[in-house]
């Protein structure tokens, strides 16, 4: 890893998962992304999501070093600091109670310090934390987390696999992606499937990612004997791979985690190369996650082409016809491809004497075109000025919020408002 120089700033991908976490790196100028390695001078990127406190002192250790000091009988290991967090219940060691906030939030602190052979914390200048799934909870935790680790970063944001996924296919070449992929992520005891498909019939090119989760042996639960346990995980895989991929067109696969090994992927791999594109790796979340902020914080222009509609994101365009200076205009208010969590609008306009609104509702999914109209009854007068303000009470729930502010010296603002919630399925 070379050190970072100057005035850049590191763009941070941080891919927090139930037993590892990640983390890659970029600068703005460069764009090229790398992983920080957990073992001095390999490509192990894997750093356990673990602390371990030494028996009778307040010293911790953690990831790899954690594990090998509970092996050596000279700690208490604590392991899946996700979960605990998510949880929410004490963690006792040593008698003492402990917060598993506290706990993971000391276990970001340690493995940012990692990027130390690159550059201080201090020239951190975004981070992007991904998640297999990202929801309400997952995204509270981290909240706290970012919070107690009292950063000077301009930004932080949180995604899911899935749009990491995305990320890092959209920052490679067109004819890995542009086509179908699949990815399988070999996890414990399932295999978490994604597929990635783009509909180019749409403006901008909307792209679609499925998630399924599998059963599937865990590699240490397959017979004892190395050959026919090879065997069984291979003739396993195949019959999935097949079910997931068939006869169809899918240009590239990404086999990820630790226990994907070339000792075992024998005839499922000789049906996977055939007219595809094969990837064996661990660190494709982590790097996606990392071009993602960077496409936040220094956009490419990729957006006006590709939009991502996840899970957790707004799948239509939602605006307004309005005057302005005597022309009638389009006014975008919210925008498909935003996290619907987070997303919200506000503007002020004259109302006339219908007292009704009318928004635009335009999806990416159906492609069809909506006019919703928002009678805002009991309002008098044939003129008045309008505050609204847009937000997303759940994924397909708009809501909104509209407060009176009269019209100057013609009618005094009657403090009036109304809040009203619109199903846009």
């Amino acid at each position: 890893m070379q050190r970072i120089g100057g005035n850049q700033k590191l763009i941070v991908g941080y891919d927090l998962g139930w037993d590892y976490a990640q983390i890659s790196y970029c600068t703005a100028t460069s764009g090229q992304v790398e992983t920080v390695s957990s073992v001095a001078g390999s490509e192990n990127f894997s750093i356990p999501t673990a602390l371990c406190k030494k028996v009778g002192a307040n010293q911790w250790s953690y990831g790899r070093e954690a594990l090998a000091q509970a092996r050596d009988g000279q700690g208490i290991l604590t392991e899946g600091l996700l979960g605990l967090a998510l949880a929410g219940e004490p963690v006792y060691i040593e008698e003492t109670e402990y917060d598993p906030i506290a706990l993971l939030t000391l276990f970001f602190k340690r493995t940012l310090g990692m990027l130390a052979s690159v550059a201080g914390t201090d020239k951190l200048e975004a981070m992007m934390v991904t998640c297999d799934q990202m929801n309400d909870e997952t995204a509270a935790v981290l909240d706290k987390v970012t919070a107690n680790l009292r950063l000077k970063i301009d930004k932080v944001s949180y995604q899911s696999h899935q749009e990491s996924y995305y990320d890092y296919l959209s920052h490679q070449p067109g004819d890995l992606w542009k086509e179908p992929s699949e990815l399988f992520h070999y996890q414990g005891s399932s295999m978490i499937c994604y597929r990635m498909e783009c509909n180019k019939k749409t403006k901008p090119v909307v792209t679609f990612i499925h998630r399924e989760v599998e059963e599937f042996p865990a590699r240490d639960s397959v017979s004892a004997k190395a050959e026919e346990g090879n065997r069984i995980l291979d003739r396993t895989f195949l019959q999935l791979a097949q079910e997931k991929i068939g006869n169809g067109r899918t240009a590239s696969v990404y086999l990820i985690g630790d226990d994907f090994s070339e000792d075992w992927l024998k005839s499922s791999l000789t049906f996977l190369c055939d007219r595809r594109r094969i990837f064996l790796g661990n660190n494709l979340f982590s790097k996606g996650a990392c071009h993602g902020m960077l496409e936040r914080t220094h956009p490419s222009g990729l957006t006006k082409e590709y939009v991502f509609l996840g899970d957790d994101k707004l799948k239509c365009n939602i605006g307004m016809t309005a005057y302005r200076q005597g022309e009638e205009t389009y006014v975008a208010l919210l925008d498909a491809g935003e996290d619907w969590r987070s997303a919200s609008s506000g503007m002020e306009f004259y109302l006339r004497q219908d007292h009704t609104v009318e928004l635009t509702v335009t999806s990416l999914v159906g492609g069809g075109k909506q006019i919703v109209e928002l009678p805002l009854e009991g309002l008098s007068g044939d003129i008045s000025r309008i505050r609204m303000t847009l937000g997303m009470k759940a994924e397909n729930v708009l809501h909104a919020e509209f407060f009176d502010l009269g019209f100057g010296e013609f009618r005094a603002a009657e403090n009036r408002s109304f809040e009203m919630d619109v199903n846009l399925t």
